[in-house]
């Protein structure tokens, strides 16, 4: 998923993207609203949390996976209903 717009790449498609971005040397961008894609997991976070604020179902829905992954299982419930 990328962070800045909540889209969901398949990995064949990121794939090209990526050969296409270093053949042509080009910024690494997001293939769907051409965002340069963050360098810090600080930078990920940050997308991620201005995505759940403006009420992006799939970010909110990441956001209960991550919980649930780090056992924050009541967050993760909070969050997956959000959804």
């Amino acid at each position: 998923m990328m962070s800045c717009c909540s889209k969901v790449i398949c990995g064949g498609c990121a794939y090209a993207n990526q050969m296409r971005q270093r053949e042509a040397k080009l910024e690494d961008i997001c293939p769907f609203c051409r965002h340069p894609s963050p360098d810090t997991d600080a930078d990920v976070n940050r997308n991620r949390m201005k995505r759940i604020e403006a009420n992006d179902p799939e970010a909110i829905c990441m956001m209960g996976f991550i919980l649930s992954d780090e056992g924050d299982y009541q967050g993760a419930f909070d969050y997956w209903t959000k959804a």
